[in-house]
């Protein structure tokens, strides 16, 4: 069965319910005589400024989601690493320490899915990260001195991974400057409802692309500001994929299984 709707257009759906409106204007400002502005070059680098404004907010939260797309990995293999040496000193040496350690990582690595959907505070995966200190006290006995370094730096990566996704989803891009493409970009489209470029259908045609561009950029900008915004499905389309966290949650439970039996 072929699939009519997939998930990238959800975006484009969204800005549809404006373009409408837009269109019904367009037409009934058409009807009544209603396009007393005319095209010149003055409106045309407005135009050109706007979309300018707009690329550079886009530019800008575009880094942060380019630096999220890296964060669930970069976790799942500090999250691993930390459970490999753990696991390590459980099979070698027999050490129940090191079990304990295992099990640690694998509710931590389900406390920070349910960190994700906002289901935890942060503060209290800071506790759980500072909690790994505990774990690895017990287990310098069993381990050489480059063992414990690197369950250590396995911490300190994780702790770096989680302070960077709560930035980014809690701290947006530059407010004025979203509102002063939004504010730019309603004006230029009222314009262009009330703009005359030549016949019926071209003025539909370039009002109806012109405001497309600007509308879509804008739900796009929005949307890519917190790509860590699970917690909202409903509004939320643009989204960074957790796979390595989800499939890291597997493989440890899978482990653990066979550890406990």
């Amino acid at each position: 069965m072929v699939q009519i709707y997939h998930p990238k257009w959800e975006m484009a759906a969204k800005s549809l319910p404006l373009i409408s409106f837009i269109l019904i204007a367009k037409a009934i400002a058409h009807h009544y005589g209603w396009e007393f502005f005319s095209l010149n070059t003055l409106f045309a680098a407005l135009i050109s400024a706007n979309i300018f404004l707009i690329g550079f907010n886009l530019s800008a939260v575009l880094t942060d989601f380019k630096e999220g797309q890296k964060l669930p990995a970069k976790l799942a293999s500090s999250i691993e690493a930390v459970a490999d040496e753990c696991l390590y000193v459980c099979k070698s040496k027999g050490a129940e320490e090191g079990k304990k350690g295992f099990l640690y990582c694998l509710v931590f690595t389900e406390q920070i899915l349910e960190w994700l959907y906002r289901e935890r505070k942060t503060k209290s995966i800071m506790e759980k990260i500072a909690g790994f200190t505990d774990i690895f006290i017990p287990l310098e006995k069993y381990s050489q001195p480059s063992s414990v370094s690197r369950l250590k730096h396995g911490q300190s990566e994780i702790r770096k991974a989680i302070l960077r996704i709560h930035f980014i989803r809690e701290v947006r891009f530059a407010g004025s400057a979203y509102v002063a493409a939004e504010i730019i970009s309603y004006l230029v489209i009222t314009a262009m409802i009330f703009l005359n470029v030549g016949t019926y259908w071209e003025n539909l045609f370039f009002t109806v692309f012109v405001s497309f561009i600007m509308i879509y950029m804008m739900i796009l900008m929005r949307d890519l500001d917190d790509p860590f915004a699970y917690y909202d499905q409903k509004h939320s389309i643009e989204e960074i994929s957790l796979y390595p966290l989800h499939h890291l949650k597997n493989r440890l439970k899978e482990s653990a299984t066979r550890l406990v039996n």
